[in-house]
């Protein structure tokens, strides 16, 4: 898997403020898709499928207790398989889907939780995991992919988390 966090920017990515306009970007193929009839997936996280929209913003943007203004508010994540990684995850887009899915509960946050150090475990990220199927700016023809916002803070909204830094 090709694991990489999105730089913040002023644009999609800025993670100083609100979590919409990222979460507003992650539904742009949903809405493609819709229209041609073909097979879209929502919003995910640990435990549960097809959030609303609403309610990842919400969740993201209410847990930045002690945060500065200007602090990082959530990092995006884009976590993309090799062809024959996406290959190995099932024949059918939705099988794919429910692969990448399983790999995002039981093997990247858990090691994402384990990395920080401080006793952290997979409940204890807060993140909203979202699967595009295609990109308009690759070269590869397999193109399934998973975007993630991923809270600064913990779920209990007590310790802060930085994949950049120790703090």
């Amino acid at each position: 898997m090709h694991i990489d966090f999105a730089p913040p920017s002023n644009g999609t990515y800025n993670n100083a403020g609100s979590s919409r306009q990222l979460a507003n970007y992650l539904e742009h193929e949903d809405l493609e898709r819709m229209e041609k009839g073909i097979y879209t997936e929502g919003f995910f996280n640990l435990t549960d499928d097809n959030i609303y929209k609403s309610k990842v913003i919400k969740d993201i943007d209410t847990n930045i207790g002690q945060l500065l203004k200007t602090d990082a508010k959530f990092y995006a994540i884009h976590v993309s398989p090799s062809k024959k990684e996406l290959q190995a995850m099932g024949n059918t887009e939705h099988e794919q889907a429910e692969s990448m899915k399983r790999y995002i509960r039981e093997v990247f946050i858990p090691e994402y939780a384990k990395n920080f150090n401080k006793e952290l475990s997979t409940s204890d990220i807060k993140f909203y995991g979202k699967i595009h199927f295609s990109r308009n700016r690759s070269d590869n023809e397999l193109n399934m992919h998973c975007h993630l916002i991923v809270s600064r803070k913990d779920q209990a909204n007590k310790k802060k988390l930085s994949p950049t830094n120790q703090s």
